[in-house]
């Protein structure tokens, strides 16, 4: 899929993501390749949105779209002109949801939805679901789950990897979702037999070679996919590392 059209600039977030058109005349919000968070982010975005959706949280469509550098040059504002000189090939989309809004507070949220997001984003180790930035927009009444850049991040260090598979949630008192969540282990009984290793391949199959060729450390692309499917395993095959923590969390609030 090739973008088309940039319309317009989001400038709520540091990496500036934009509005862009592209030839399946979809729209999407789309996160660049050459912001400062790097393609490290983009594989963030898919392996975990990917993941979420197909254990049935309410993600956006992800697409990978192919930026032509070209476009920069129908720009007038020379950060964005730059931003797309530096995104050249393929960057992120996510389906634009037009007239959805932000939530800023839980209220309203079903708890047993509250309670999946919430196992989800401590086994992902999604840092970036608080009040301070939730990450939730509301369309058509129901909540959606956006930003997935700022998960997995073990792998901006892959040494730590090894520590990465039992690594507590660091922020699950500050889980925007926490106050309303029902119980975090009866999610975790339901979903985690769902993630299965034909699952995760299917997911990291997603992910462009070239997000993951020239890791530090790996011989190819496949060596990486192999790393982020043995971390996600292994926490979910010791649950007890992270989510008791979460389960004391929801249950001092």
């Amino acid at each position: 899929m090739r973008a088309t059209r940039y319309v317009l600039a989001l400038r709520e977030g540091g990496s500036l993501p934009g509005i862009v058109e592209a030839d399946d005349l979809g729209t999407y919000v789309v996160k660049f390749r050459g912001a400062g968070q790097g393609r490290k982010a983009l594989v963030a975005e898919v392996v975990v949105g990917e993941l979420g959706r197909r254990l049935g949280l309410p993600v956006p469509e992800l697409v990978v779209l192919h930026l032509d550098s070209s476009m920069a040059s129908a720009e007038p504002d020379e950060e964005v002109q730059d931003l797309l000189r530096a995104s050249h090939g393929t960057n992120l989309g996510m389906d634009f949801l037009p007239g959805s809004l932000g939530i800023e507070r839980p209220d309203g949220v079903d708890p047993g939805l509250a309670a999946r997001v919430l196992w989800f984003d401590a086994l992902t180790q999604n840092v970036d679901r608080s009040w301070r930035n939730p990450n939730l927009l509301r369309w058509h009444g129901t909540p959606w789950l956006i930003d997935h850049g700022a998960a997995l991040y073990f792998h901006h260090d892959w040494t730590t990897r090894e520590a990465a598979a039992t690594r507590a949630y660091p922020t699950a008192r500050d889980h925007v979702l926490l106050p309303v969540a029902a119980s975090a282990r009866d999610a975790h009984d339901v979903l985690a037999p769902r993630v299965s290793a034909e699952l995760l391949a299917e997911v990291l199959a997603l992910v462009p070679d070239e997000w993951l060729d020239g890791e530090q450390g790996f011989g190819s692309a496949a060596d990486v996919r192999a790393a982020y499917a043995d971390v996600l395993t292994r926490r979910l095959a010791a649950p007890e590392s992270w989510l008791d923590a979460v389960e004391v969390a929801r249950g001092d609030v």
